[in-house]
């Protein structure tokens, strides 16, 4: 598998590592700077390792004839256009602005350009370029957005696996090889029932050369378990709905996260990389103690007098361990006692003879 440098980051390492966590803010600032901002900055202190929006004028990005794919009883607007014309106020300036203001925190700075004019405002303000699935055959936009080398986090919603090929056919022409595909249901939100984190494992099978993430769309109350599963399944990069405040109505804010979800979230991630520990079996230095006492030995059942020959009725298989182990009962039963041996006493080595081991001369 291949590393890609996202930001100060690199994906794609060999050993289990924490996810390259993307807050999806897209339009849910709703044309406030201020709130973008806001976002920004709640992002990086819920423990985000990116921040993404999107870059777009609704007037080349779709008819207005083009009909709503969403659900119409969360947002009431049918017509795409109406939809995004209301969200289309950040430009060049805006972007420049929240870019900047992202650095300050340390937080990657990412947006999905919808056209070449933004793949163009994006090229000195992000480490890299999102591709919304709707795009994943919009070849002339792959290749424009390829040929700026940069890597290229592409969602792969709503699409079959010849279509996921021929896109990475498109950007590979141009040079570039530096692709994340993510797992992605473009359906919003998307049903837990219908999330089908199976296909990240089917993705990495397919793709091995490439790395898999993915974005979700389902709500908030089953993501958190859902993206620990899709990490677990080998998702790298993880991208989630974020907003300010998903109790608002309309567009992303209801299947998204917000800061204290957000924040829950890494919390459990944080969790799960301290539990998986290390990846070599051994037991652990807390395990010592109970190594020793909650594992058995050999015990004395009676009272052994010294000398006398040990029965396998003198014998019981008890804690603790501290003793001779419960494997050398056969050699133990027919050994001398070198003392007395108390009853519930646990046996060791000096206390016992073995019986010595008769040798047969070759000559007979």
């Amino acid at each position: 598998m291949k590393q890609i440098k996202l930001g100060k980051h690199i994906i794609g390492s060999e050993t289990f590592s924490k996810p390259y966590i993307i807050a999806e803010a897209g339009v849910n600032h709703e044309g406030d700077i201020e709130k973008a901002k806001l976002m920004i900055k709640q992002a990086a202190n819920a423990g985000a390792d990116a921040i993404k929006f999107q870059t777009y004028k609704a007037k080349s990005l779709t008819s207005k004839y083009a009909p709503a794919y969403w659900d119409t009883t969360k947002e009431t607007t049918q017509s795409q256009y109406e939809l995004f014309k209301k969200y289309d106020r950040f430009w060049r300036e805006e972007f420049e602005t929240l870019a900047n203001y992202a650095a300050t925190f340390g937080l990657d700075f990412l947006s999905t350009p919808f056209d070449f004019e933004a793949v163009d405002i994006l090229e000195d303000l992000v480490p890299a370029y999102k591709v919304a699935s709707a795009d994943i055959t919009n070849y002339p936009l792959l290749k424009y957005i390829a040929s700026k080398g940069k890597p290229i986090l592409l969602s792969t919603g709503a699409s079959t696996i010849s279509e996921i090929y021929r896109a990475l056919e498109v950007i590979t022409e141009q040079g570039n090889g530096q692709v994340v595909l993510l797992h992605c249901v473009l359906n919003y939100p998307t049903p837990p029932e219908n999330a089908n984190l199976g296909m990240i494992w089917h993705m990495q099978r397919v793709f091995p050369d490439y790395i898999i993430g993915y974005s979700d769309h389902t709500l908030p109350k089953y993501s958190k378990e859902l993206l620990l599963v899709a990490w677990l399944l080998g998702a790298q990069v993880i991208e989630k709905h974020f907003t300010f405040d998903k109790s608002l109505p309309g567009n992303d804010h209801y299947h998204a996260f917000d800061v204290e979800d957000l924040k829950e979230f890494v919390e459990r991630v944080n969790l799960v990389l301290q539990a998986m520990g290390s990846f070599k079996k051994h037991y652990s230095p807390q395990e010592e103690k109970a190594r020793l006492y909650a594992r058995r030995s050999l015990v004395a059942t009676r009272l052994i007098k010294r000398g006398k020959r040990l029965r396998e009725g003198d014998i019981a298989i008890k804690r603790p361990g501290t003793g001779i182990p419960p494997e050398l009962l056969d050699q133990v039963v027919g050994a001398t006692a070198l003392r007395d041996i108390h009853p519930d006493e646990v046996i060791t080595f000096d206390a016992i003879r073995f019986p010595e081991v008769e040798t047969v001369s070759k000559h007979g």
